[in-house]
Parts: C-alpha cells; structure tokens; sequence
C-alpha cells in the first residue's frame, strides 16, 4: 500500500461589509449590514506522471477533475512547483572560505505560517532536519551534526531552502526557519553542543545487561514508556509545525534507534505518522549509529552479563534483537509517510541527498468544499486527469474536517465517541498514562484492575453554579488478540465539581480514573479513549498485554502484578469508578486493592515524595498443597547505582486454606522519608524454602522531594 503525503488545510474567513443607501436624503439614517462569509479552503499537492514514469508538465486548473466524498469541486488555483530548471548545485565550501559566526546561544524561532499573496516558498524545495538528542548519544550527534554540515557544505542546490530543529530536554526548538543562507546555517551547526540532552537513551534490562551487582530482577524495559512517546509526541509537534506551509516538506529525523516496548501506548505512533500525512511531511528517517558490528556479548562500553544468557546464546541474540528492534520504529514512520529508512550506513549525508532528490515536481491546488459543516468527518478525495486516464497521480486521499464541538448535540457527541473508538486513526489531543494489573481469582480468571491517569492542566474548566466544572467522558474496549472480538468494554462520564481552591491546583495535578474487568489468561489489546466535554478534546490509549496462566508457572513462585502506590482513600472518596452503582460493591468485592474499607491507588508514573509513604502490595499464589503450609517469605529492597540503600525486614507468611489457589496478599509499607531525591530500582523478593523456588520483581522508581 502507498501512502502519500499530504498538504494541511486550513480556513480562510472572508468578511465584506457594505452599506445600502435607502435614497439619498436618508443616507445618514441608512442601517449598515454586514455579511460574514466563512469558506475552507483545502490545499492539495499532486504528483503527475505518464505512463512512462516522467512528470507532466503544463498542466493547469481545467486539467484536474477533483471530487470531494464524490461531489465535484471546482479548483480556483494550480500552481507548479518545478524543482528540476534551477536545481543548480552550489559551489561547494570549506571552513576557511566562510566566515562561521559562532553564538553563544542559540535562538528560538517559529515556522512562519505562509499567506496567500506571499510566493517565499515557490518553485523552493524545502528540507528540515531534525535532530533527536534525546534518542542519539554523543557519538551519534557529532555523527549526525557532520552529516548535515557536509551536506549544506557540498550538496545544497540552488532551490533549497533548509530549516533546523532541535529535540531536548523535554521541548522541541526550531532554531532556524526555512533559509537559503548557507552561512547562517552553518553557524547554527556549528553551535550545537555535543551532548545535550543525553542520558534518556533507550535502555532495556534483559539477557542483554550488564550485571550491576543487585539481585536479578525481571525485564524492566517496559518502563521506558514515557521517553518513547516523548520522543513520538515531539515529532508530531514538529510535522504540524511544518504543516503551516503549503508546499511538500522533508523531513531528516536524525535518531539512534528508537524502541517501542511492551505496553508503549501504540496510539501516539499512529497519531505521528497521521499528522505528517496531514501536514504533507515526508519522514526520512536517519540511525546516526551507522553500520554497528556489535560483539556477541556487548562491547567495552558495558560489563560483562553475568547470568546464565552467556552460556546459551540469550544474551547474544537479545543484543541482536535489541537493535533490530530499535530500527523497526525508524523504518515504520518513514515507510508509512512515504519516505525511507536510512539503515546501515555511515555515510549519513548520502541519506539526506536521497531524500533531497525524492521532490522534482509537483502542483499544489486549492479548492474551497462545498460542504462547510464542522463535524469533524472524514472526507474523501479524488483527483483524476481530464482525458488522461493514464496518468499516475500521488495525492493525499482525504483529510478531516474541522469541529465546532459547542454545537455538537448529545447524539453528535455521542457519535463523535464511537467514531474516534473505531478510527484506525487515533486522536491524541489529551495526555493519557495507564497501568493494567492482574490477580487470580480462581483457577480460570483473573482480575485486571486498569487505572487512567490525565494531566489536569489539559482540561478546561467551565464556571458553573458557583463551581469550576467539567465533565470527561470515557469509553474503551477490549479485545482478544487471537479471536479478535470484544470481550469487554466501558462507557462512562465524570462530571467533576471544584471549588475555587482546589481548581487552581487542577494545573499542577492529575485526574485519575479507575475500574476494573474480569478476563481469562490470554493476550489483549485495550483502546480507551477520554474526552473532555468542554473543549471536546480527545486522547487515545491503546496497548497489548497479557494475562499468564500461573497454573503453568512451575519454575518460580507464581505471583500477581505489583502495584505501588502512595495513597490508601475511603471507597466514598475513591477515584472516579467506571463501574455503576448497583455494580461497585460487587467489584470491590473482588477487588485486591480493596482492603479495610480503603482502597489503593496505583502511581502509574512511579513519582512518589520522599514525605510519604510508598505501598507496595502483590499476591502469591501456592497452588499445590504442602504438608504443614510453610510459609514464604517475601522483602523489598531499593537500590540505587547498583548499590542497595534501603530493605524491609522479611515478612513471613502462609498459604491461605480457605483458597484453593493457597493465595497469600503480600503488603509493605516503605517509609523512604530518609532517602535523598533520585531515582531508584524497587525489587521484590519472594523465596519458598520448601520447594527451593524464588521470584523477583524489580521496576524503576523516581523520588522526588
């Protein structure tokens, strides 16, 4: 399938107000009307070839046939942008033939958005290259930073123009707009530190790893969730950035890798390519590693293994899948928008210059549709050749128009949701972080408690009865992976009440959500959605996880997820619950967070203060009955640098003969008040001496003061 770039769309509103004379001696009396004519006017951009494979010249407006949703629009302009008459290459330059400005900081700019009478960008090739210095370490950014000054040194055309951002430290910086000035360009290249940024680099802890002297834990490379789709979320910023200009746009995304994990939320990845389609941004994607021929074990840059990997080959092909992994994302958004993944190679300036001659010639169109409701649908274009039916024509397909959600009724919004649930395009408009844990019931289900956690400064608040209000409407499903059907789903509403007090801190805290389900061990994929009903702003999150099958667990202590948390609230005044009135005391009655009439609450982030305590519960489940039902004994300990800094004493208990799974709840209470801020690794240790068999479960954690 061919996925092609797309141009942005945007409004154009066109107000004329004139005055009718009603005779000339009641002209002073005569009432002014004024008429407000509101158009969107959408923006196309069309490759033309023959059959033969070369581009079509000459073509104007009364050539192209186009339809909208099947309905003929009429094309009010046709502009050709031919790259190929002044593509002159530039005298190439050294060092010495240029006078290099070095500044001692950097500035910050904007893309200027481009204006109808304003021709800057006609006939001009625009280039943007992007660097991730969060994903690329030193080695790979002076890789990166020289690539791109040899090809501004040696391979920049006369039709170029050239623009350069910059990803770090949680922000995304354009620090040159578009420009032809070499020098200028240069100068910026040459500012640019090594280094910045470094330090949030995908990392995994599996057979791969250096052993760092704490006792084996299981696979954490799932909590490196946030830097991934940090990284993604970034980069759609820029590709709308990039959006407020017409013409198509190139994209150089220079990156180290980047590695989606288990429970990365696959929705952000969508929502970027979805918006450099939009924004008619091609992705060329660059590993600044070049050609690595990585050791067996790892090279000098780590210590050795240490674990049984080394002996049966796990550690040897979990560094190799570790780095084809962490290409698979480069190749999936360049491939997706129409561009190409630059593998392999360590002349990374050649990458540029490919993409460089992937743009010759094509037509931008504009028409305004005739059909101007904002319901935010999407609406299908067609473009065709009069007369020319052999012509080979590469066009964005469609676009989504624009909402005015005041004026969506309760079936509109009603609708709006279940159309975003089924879009394979998902909306990311809000911020959503989700944490899915499971526990046994019985020999056949499990409980999987799910909790959702929104940043409150993304909400907008209405003043209503005298209270800061708003309302977030939630619905999600979940289905199984082999079947493909829904097993379970929700929908629900919160409508929450603030006073003036507690509104000024919605800014500085989240809103969390919680229910729960009940699911047969499998493998699952969840989308749930969240919108906010004053703005109707969408966020999406979508996952796979998996829900094992402890009866088979013969190797190691069988036990539940672990969940850490740093609050314990009464039912009455517990987190927004998905589950109806008449339902909530059933689920919590088989919910494990529930003891004592409180409930835990997840962290998701794993951010906990250092002025209170962190609770840790998890259950372990003894399946097969021993004579006497010795206990086990379980403790958690924090290390950090390798180091251990803080345990529990050992915490003894025995299998439970009202249950047949032998469940035994496992809870601590950490009081980290004496630990200075940082970041740290939470193990927990479980240890059966009556059938020699343990359990480790260990996870990143942040304290903060």
């Amino acid at each position: 399938m061919r996925i092609v770039p797309a141009i942005l769309f945007f409004l154009l509103a066109a107000d004329f107000a004139g005055a009718q004379q009603i005779g000339q001696n009641k002209a002073a009396d005569a009432p002014q009307v004024t008429l407000t004519v509101q158009s969107q006017l959408v923006v196309e951009a069309v490759i033309a070839k023959d059959k033969k494979g070369n581009f079509i010249h000459g073509l104007t407006a009364k050539d192209f046939t186009v339809t909208e949703d099947g309905v003929p629009q009429t094309v009010r302009f046709c502009e050709h942008q031919d790259l190929t008459t002044n593509a002159t290459q530039l005298a190439a330059s050294s060092p010495s033939d240029e006078d290099i400005k070095i500044y001692n900081r950097l500035a910050r700019t904007q893309i200027a958005p481009e204006t109808m009478n304003n021709e800057r960008y006609k006939n001009r090739r625009l280039i943007a290259l992007y660097f991730d210095m969060v994903g690329m370490r030193p080695d790979d950014q002076i890789r990166a930073l020289n690539a791109a000054e040899q090809f501004i040194r040696t391979q920049m055309t006369a039709v170029d123009m050239v623009s350069l951002l910059r990803y770090q430290g949680g922000s995304v910086d354009v620090l040159q707009d578009f420009s032809a000035d070499r020098n200028r360009l240069l100068s910026i290249l040459e500012t640019m530190i090594v280094g910045e940024g470094q330090g949030m680099a995908d990392t995994v802890d599996d057979a791969s790893s250096a052993d760092t002297g704490a006792a084996f834990g299981q696979d954490d490379s799932e909590f490196n969730i946030f830097n991934t789709d940090r990284q993604l979320s970034a980069l759609q910023t820029v590709a709308h950035e990039l959006g407020q200009v017409n013409e198509k746009k190139l994209l150089i995304y220079f990156a180290g890798g980047m590695r989606l994990n288990g429970i990365d939320n696959q929705a952000q990845l969508h929502a970027t390519v979805d918006e450099a389609i939009r924004a008619g941004v091609t992705f060329w994607t660059i590993d600044a590693r070049g050609l690595v021929a990585a050791a067996p074990l790892g090279d000098a840059t780590q210590g050795s293994q240490g674990n049984a990997g080394m002996y049966t080959g796990a550690a040897a092909l979990a560094v190799r899948n570790n780095f084809q992994q962490s290409q698979d994302t480069l190749y999936t958004l360049a491939s997706d928008t129409g561009g190409k993944a630059f593998l392999d190679n360590n002349d990374l300036d050649s990458g540029i210059v490919q993409a460089q001659r992937s743009i010759a010639d094509y037509y931008v169109l504009g028409y305004y549709t005739t059909n101007n409701v904002k319901n935010g649908r999407f609406r299908r274009i067609k473009i065709s050749l009069a007369g020319n039916s052999d012509a080979d024509l590469n066009y964005r397909q469609g676009y989504y128009a624009d909402k005015e959600f005041s004026k969506f009724t309760a079936v509109d919004k009603e609708r709006q949701l279940e159309d975003a649930l089924m879009l394979e395009d998902p909306i990311t408009d809000l911020t959503i972080a989700m944490e899915i844990d499971y526990f046994q019931l019985n020999r056949a289900e499990y409980f999987v408690p799910i909790i959702v956690k929104i940043p409150g400064r993304e909400l907008a608040l209405a003043k209503r009865g005298g209270y800061e209000h708003t309302l977030i409407d939630f619905v999600g499903e979940i289905k199984d992976m082999v079947g493909g059907t829904t097993v379970q789903n929700v929908r629900d509403n919160v409508n929450i009440k603030l006073s003036d007090a507690t509104a000024a801190e919605l800014a500085k805290r989240p809103i969390e959500y919680d229910t729960g389900f009940t699911l047969l061990p499998g493998k699952y994929m969840i989308k749930f959605l969240a919108r906010d009903d004053e703005t109707g702003r969408i966020g999406t999150y979508q996952t796979t996880f998996v829900i094992p099958n402890l009866n088979k667990e013969d190797k190691r202590v069988a036990i539940s997820a672990v969940v850490l948390g740093s609050q314990r609230v009464e039912l009455n005044q517990a987190l927004y619950d998905a589950a109806k009135a008449k339902d909530r005391m059933k689920d919590d009655a088989v919910n494990p967070l529930v003891q004592d009439g409180k409930k835990l609450i997840p962290s998701v982030t794993r951010v906990f203060s250092t002025t209170r305590q962190i609770y840790v519960y998890l259950q372990a489940y003894k399946q097969t009955p021993s004579t006497g039902n010795p206990p086990l004994f379980a403790f958690v300990t924090l290390y950090r640098a390798g180091a251990k800094v803080f345990e529990t004493a050992p915490t003894a208990i025995a299998p439970s003969t009202a249950s047949r799974l032998g469940t035994m709840p496992l809870s601590f209470s950490l009081g980290v008040n004496g630990l200075a801020p940082g970041e740290y690794d939470c193990q927990v240790t479980i240890l059966d001496p009556s059938t020699q068999k343990a359990n480790f479960w260990r996870a990143p954690i942040v304290l903060v003061e």
